[in-house]
C-alpha cells in the first residue's frame, strides 16, 4: 500500500510491468508463436480483454482465484454454446436469433448470485464472440470447435495472467496483507503517541496542531483496510490450508477495524475537551497513562510482526508484573471533565480488546456455567442450526436484486448485439463486447461511466493509429509500443477523471490494433470499433434508465430519512436490564447498530454516485451539505456501539460489590428515556421534513386541503418536539449532572479490596462514558438539525426556512 508519492509510483509501475508481460506473452504467442499454436486462439482479441480483466493490480492469488473463475465460466458457456448450435443449427442463425440467444444465455449466466462478476463478465463476452461469429460464418461455423475456440482464446489469456504472476518473482496477496498490517500497526501507533500528547498539551494552539496531523493519518487508515479486504481473498487463494484446515482463522481486517473503533473514541473525546491541559490531570494520572500508552504500542509493535492471522500462530501480549491502577477514584466535580474520562476508557479498550463476548462480568469472576445456561446454549445451537439450514435453502432462490441484474444484462446485451450487427456485419463482436466486461453488481454513475468508456476507447483507438503510422515500415516492432501505454493507462484506471473503466477501455483500444494482425486498415477499424462500442453504451445506458429511473441525488435524500429512522430505532433500543435481559438487550442494540451501519453505508454510495453523476436539467446536488450529515451520523453509529458496550457492562457488574443496582437503575432509566424523548422525536421531524418535495408543494396541499394558518397553530404543541436540542441546554445538563451524581456516589462506595476496585473503577468509567456519549449524541443531533435546515433552504431558495413551522404544517396535512 503506497503512502508517499514514490512508493505510488513503484505500486503503479510494478501492476503495469506485470500488465505489459501478460499481453506480451499473449502477443508473442499469437503473433510470432509456432504456426499450430497460432492457430488455436482465433480470437486474440479476447485473449487480451481476459488479461486485462485479471491482472490489472492483481497478485498471484488474484490471478489464480480469477483463473478459476476463467474456467468456470468457460465450462458454463461452452455447455450452452454447444447445445444452442445444435439445436439451431449454425446455418439458421442472423441478426434475431443472434441477439435472443445472447439475451437468453447472458439471463441463465447472470442469475446465479453465487457466480463470481468476474466469471459473468467472461461468460458474456463469450456469449457474444461465440453467436456473432457464428452469424459471420454461418453454416460453416463448427458446432463444437468454434466455441473451443473461444475457450482457448479465453484459456491463453488466463494462462498469461498467472505467468505473469509468477515470473519473475512471484507477487503474493499475502505479502501484501502482511505488509499493510505493518502500515497499519504504524500508523496506529502514530496516531496513539499524538493523542496523548495532545491530551497532556499544556495549551489548546498544541492540542488542536496534534489533533490535526493525526487527521491526514485517518485517512490513510480506510485506504490500509480496504487494500487488506481486496487482498484477502487472494491471500486464500495462495493459502488454501487457511480455508480448510484452520477454524479459527482471523480475518485480519475485523481485528483491525476492532482496534480503529476505540481510537476513533479516543479522537472524539479530545475533540469534545473544551480546554487545554485537561482540568482533572495531575502527576498520578500521567503515569497511569504513559503506563497504558506503553502496553498499547507493545500490542501494535507485535502485530506489525505477525506471520499468519490465525489465533494458533497470533503471538500473546507480556503482561507487566505490577499492574498500575486504572483510576485514582477521584470524584469529579465539573461535566467538563467527562471527555478525559471517555478518553481512558477508550485507552482501556485498545489495551483490552473490544467486549464482545456476551457476558463480560461472569466471565471475568467465574468462568463455570450452570446447568440451565447450558441446556440454554445447547437450544441456541439448535435453533441457529436451522436457522443455517433454511438461509442455505434460501439461498438456492434467486434474490429480486440478482434477477433485476440478469435482465438488465439480458436486454442491454441482447439490443448490443442486435444493432451492432444491423450496422456492421463483420465487426458486430464490439457492440457487445465493450459492455459485456463492464457490468457491475451495484449501482454506478452510469452517464459518467458510460463517458469514460468511450473517451477510454477513442484514446486507446487513436493512439493504436498514430503507432501504426509510425511503425509503418517495421510492423514487427509496433508492438512494443504498448508498453509506455500500459504503464500510462495504470495511472489512468486510478484517475478521478476516467477510473477503471476508461482505464480499461484505453488499454484495450490500443491492444485491438497494435497486438493482432489482418484485420484490415487501422483507422477503418477503429471507426468502426468506436461506433459499435459506442452503440452498445447507448443501449446500457438505456437499459439502466428504464431499471433504474431514479437519480442517485433522489436516492441520497431517501437513504437520508431512512438513516434516521434506523438510528432513532437505535435510540430507542437503548435500555438497562436485569442482568438475565442485559444479553439480549445488549445484543439487540448492537443489531441496530449494525443496520444504521447498512444504511450509512448506502447513503454514502448514493452520495458517490450523486456527486459524479451531471445535472442536466436538475437542481445542482449539494454534496458538502450530504457529506457533513454522513458524518454526523457515522459518529453517532460508532457512539452507539460505545453505549452497547457500557449498558451491557454496568448490567452485569453493578449489584455484585454492594452497589444498589435497581436504585441506580431506576436513575439511569429516567435519564435515559428523557434523552431518547428529545433526540427521538427531533430525529422523526427530520425525516417527514426530508422527505418533503418542496416548500410551495406543502402549501399547495395545505391549501387543497382547507387546511388554515389557525389550523396550524391549534397544533402547535408539536413545536416542542421540534425545538432545537442545541437551543435547550437545561436537559442536557440535567442528565449529564444526574451522570456525575452516579459515578461519585459509585467512586466513594469504593472499599479496599483489589478486585472490587478494578471493576468499580470500571463502573466509574461506564457511567462518564455513558454520559459523554449522550452529550455527544445531542451535539450531533443539533449539527444533522442545521444541515438539514441548510439542504431544506438549497431546495427552496426564495423561502424562509423554519423547520418547527414546517413540521406544524406536516402534522396537520397528516392528520387531516
Amino acid at each position: 500500500m503506497a503512502t508517499t508519492p514514490a512508493e505510488l509510483w513503484r505500486v503503479r509501475l510494478g501492476s503495469a510491468s506485470r500488465t505489459a508481460l501478460a499481453c506480451s506473452i499473449v502477443g508473442c504467442t499469437t503473433l510470432y508463436g509456432p504456426e499450430p499454436l497460432r492457430r488455436i486462439p482465433e480470437f486474440t482479441a479476447f485473449s487480451y480483454v481476459t488479461t486485462i480483466l485479471i491482472v490489472s493490480d492483481a497478485t498471484l492469488g488474484d490471478a489464480l482465484r480469477g483463473c478459476w473463475q476463467a474456467l468456470y465460466a468457460t465450462v458454463l458457456v461452452l455447455i450452452l454454446s454447444i447445445l444452442c448450435l445444435w439445436s439451431i443449427g449454425p446455418g439458421r442463425f442472423n441478426s434475431g436469433l443472434a441477439a435472443a440467444v445472447v439475451a437468453v444465455t447472458s439471463f441463465v449466466v447472470a442469475l446465479p448470485e453465487s457466480t463470481d462478476l468476474l466469471a459473468k463478465r467472461i461468460a458474456f463476452g463469450q456469449i457474444v464472440i461465440v453467436c456473432v461469429g457464428t452469424v459471420i460464418h454461418g453454416a460453416e461455423t463448427g458446432v463444437v470447435m468454434h466455441p473451443i475456440h473461444v475457450a482457448s482464446s479465453t484459456a491463453l489469456g488466463a494462462l498469461a495472467s498467472v505467468l505473469a504472476m509468477l515470473l519473475p518473482f512471484p507477487c503474493l496477496s499475502y505479502y501484501e496483507v502482511k505488509k499493510t498490517c505493518r502500515l497499519y500497526a504504524e500508523n496506529a501507533s502514530q496516531r496513539l503517541n499524538l493523542f496523548v500528547k495532545a491530551f497532556c498539551a499544556q495549551n489548546n494552539t498544541a492540542a488542536q496542531d496534534l489533533i490535526s496531523e493525526s487527521k491526514s493519518l485517518f485517512k490513510a487508515v480506510a485506504k490500509l483496510l480496504v487494500n487488506i479486504k481486496n487482498k484477502q481473498e487472494g491471500m486464500l487463494w495462495e493459502r488454501p490450508q487457511i480455508r480448510f484446515l484452520k477454524h479459527n482463522y482471523i480475518d485480519p481486517t475485523e481485528k483491525l477495524q476492532e482496534l480503529e473503533i476505540p481510537i476513533k473514541g479516543m479522537e472524539l473525546a479530545l475533540t469534545s475537551c473544551p480546554s487545554f491541559p485537561v482540568g482533572l490531570i495531575d502527576q498520578e494520572l500521567r503515569d497511569v497513562l504513559q503506563f497504558l500508552k506503553k502496553q498499547v504500542s507493545l500490542k501494535l509493535e507485535q502485530a506489525k510482526c505477525y506471520a499468519s492471522f490465525d489465533a494458533t500462530t497470533a503471538p500473546e501480549i507480556k503482561k507487566e508484573c505490577i499492574d498500575k491502577p486504572l483510576w485514582t477514584f477521584k470524584t469529579i466535580s465539573s461535566t467538563e471533565d467527562v471527555p478525559a474520562f471517555f478518553f481512558f476508557y477508550c485507552l482501556e479498550l485498545l489495551r483490552n480488546g473490544l467486549p464482545i463476548a456476551p457476558n463480560i462480568a461472569c466471565s471475568m469472576l467465574d468462568g463455570s456455567k450452570t446447568i440451565t445456561e447450558e441446556l440454554s446454549d445447547s437450544k441456541n445451537e439448535g435453533e441457529c442450526m436451522l436457522k443455517r439450514i433454511w438461509s442455505s435453502v434460501l439461498m438456492l432462490l434467486p434474490s429480486s436484486e440478482s434477477l433485476v441484474f440478469a435482465l438488465k444484462c439480458s436486454l442491454s446485451l441482447g439490443f448490443a448485439v442486435l444493432f451492432g450487427l444491423i450496422y456492421n456485419r463483420e465487426n458486430g463482436y464490439w457492440s457487445g463486447l465493450t459492455i459485456a466486461i463492464s457490468f457491475a453488481n451495484k449501482r454506478k454513475a452510469t452517464f459518467t461511466v458510460a463517458n469514460a468508456r468511450a473517451q477510454g476507447t477513442a484514446m486507446g483507438s487513436v493512439y493504436g493509429i498514430l503507432c501504426c503510422f509510425i511503425f509503418q515500415k517495421v510492423v514487427n516492432f509496433r508492438f512494443l509500443a504498448l508498453l509506455p501505454w500500459i504503464v500510462f493507462t495504470s495511472f489512468l484506471r486510478h484517475s478521478r477523471m476516467y477510473g477503471e473503466s476508461g482505464g480499461i477501455s484505453a488499454v484495450i483500444g490500443a491492444l485491438l490494433i497494435l497486438g493482432r494482425k489482418n484485420y484490415g486498415t487501422p483507422s477503418e477499424f477503429a471507426i468502426a470499433r468506436i461506433t459499435e462500442a459506442t452503440i452498445g453504451l447507448i443501449c446500457f445506458i438505456t437499459v439502466e434508465i428504464i431499471f433504474h429511473p431514479a437519480r442517485a441525488a433522489t436516492l441520497a435524500k431517501t437513504q437520508l430519512s431512512g438513516s434516521l429512522r434506523a438510528l432513532r430505532d437505535s435510540i430507542e433500543s437503548i435500555h438497562l436490564c436485569a442482568d438475565q435481559k442485559s444479553k439480549l438487550t445488549s445484543r439487540a442494540l448492537r443489531d441496530k447498530q449494525q443496520k444504521l451501519k447498512s444504511h450509512i453505508n448506502k447513503l454514502e454510495s448514493f452520495i458517490e454516485e450523486a456527486e459524479l453523476e451531471p445535472n442536466f436539467w436538475f437542481m445542482p446536488f449539494h454534496g458538502t451539505c450530504y457529506r457533513k450529515l454522513l458524518g454526523s451520523l457515522s459518529r453517532m453509529a460508532d457512539l452507539l456501539l460505545f453505549i452497547a458496550y457500557k449498558t451491557e457492562f454496568l448490567s452485569q457488574v453493578s449489584e455484585m460489590f454492594g452497589v444498589d443496582w435497581k436504585e441506580i437503575q431506576e436513575q439511569i432509566d429516567d435519564d435515559l428515556e428523557l434523552f431518547k424523548e428529545r433526540v427521538g422525536n427531533s430525529l422523526k421531524c427530520l425525516e417527514e421534513v426530508i422527505m418533503m418535495k418542496s416548500l410551495e408543494m406543502l402549501e399547495q396541499e395545505l391549501r387543497k386541503n382547507n387546511i388554515s394558518r389557525d389550523d396550524e397553530l391549534g397544533r402547535s404543541p408539536s413545536e416542542d418536539v421540534t425545538r432545537s436540542l442545541g437551543q435547550d441546554e437545561e436537559d442536557t445538563e440535567e442528565i449529564l449532572c444526574s451522570f456525575l451524581q452516579l459515578s461519585n456516589g459509585i467512586a466513594n462506595s469504593i472499599t479496599s479490596k483489589e478486585e472490587e476496585q478494578k471493576l468499580k473503577s470500571q463502573m466509574v468509567l461506564c457511567l462518564n462514558g455513558l454520559s459523554f456519549c449522550i452529550r455527544s449524541l445531542i451535539k450531533e443531533t443539533t449539527k444533522i438539525e442545521k444541515e438539514v435546515k441548510e439542504l431544506v433552504k438549497w431546495e427552496n431558495p426564495t423561502s424562509n426556512v423554519n423547520l418547527s413551522e414546517i413540521s406544524c404544517k406536516l402534522n396537520a396535512l397528516y392528520t387531516k
